[in-house]
């Protein structure tokens, strides 16, 4: 049975911590999710670096329209307000700091925020990385959502990252389904772990030190 959250859970907590009126993009993959999750009571302004500000949730299949996606090519629906422009401007919103925050899948982010999120070099794989470098370095605010190990049981949390590069320090808060970490100038710290793990579990599975908050909390979210 597995132990921490499901990423649709996680996605919950993330949306959770998104402020009120803010401006956000979600990268592709598990980041997507975020926008399924979002307080009703709470506006927050989705952007897409294909270009679309006011993004809604993804529709029901039997309402999807296909000339209608996001930067992932998943279909979207828009909110009353949305806009639609040119990627180039999309970009310009990114480049020109007028994101708040944006939410990045990783392969591995280190101890210092360092992002690796496009590529594992691994020999003849496809470069894919995107808006991702500019998100990286763009964005007011960081967040990782990822998962807290490889499926071969590797830590993606680390000291140094070992892939290509996406950004350096760019990292502000690390989401997986184990813990919620911040990446503080003193190194990484615990803000919530899950249920049933404590601290030393969780740093057998990290590969960077971790150290608690003051209030350690718990990381919880409901069945989704």
């Amino acid at each position: 049975m597995k132990q921490g959250l499901t990423r649709n859970q996680v996605a919950w907590r993330i949306a959770r911590d998104i402020p009120e009126g803010a401006f956000v993009n979600l990268g592709i993959g598990q980041p997507v999710l975020v926008a399924n999750f979002v307080p009703p009571d709470r506006e927050v302004i989705f952007h897409s670096e294909n270009g679309i500000l006011g993004m809604g949730p993804e529709p029901p299949e039997d309402a999807r329209d296909e000339d209608l996606i996001n930067a992932g090519k998943q279909p979207v629906t828009l909110l009353p307000g949305a806009s639609l422009f040119h990627h180039a401007d999309s970009f310009a919103m990114v480049r020109g700091g007028h994101l708040d925050l944006c939410v990045l899948g990783a392969f591995q982010v280190a101890a210092n925020g360092d992002l690796a999120n496009w590529s594992t070099g691994a020999e003849g794989a496809i470069p894919g990385v995107g808006g991702a470098m500019d998100l990286a370095v763009g964005a007011r605010a960081v967040y990782a959502m990822t998962d807290h190990c490889t499926r071969r049981g590797e830590p993606k949390i680390v000291e140094r990252v070992t892939y290509p590069l996406t950004g350096r320090e760019a990292v502000d808060r690390i989401y997986t389904d184990l813990a919620v970490i911040d990446v503080t100038p003193a190194g990484l710290v615990v803000r919530e772990i899950v249920a049933g793990l404590d601290l030393a579990a969780l740093q057998e599975r990290t590969g960077a030190l971790l150290a608690p908050a003051d209030r350690l909390g718990v990381l919880e979210a409901p069945e989704l």
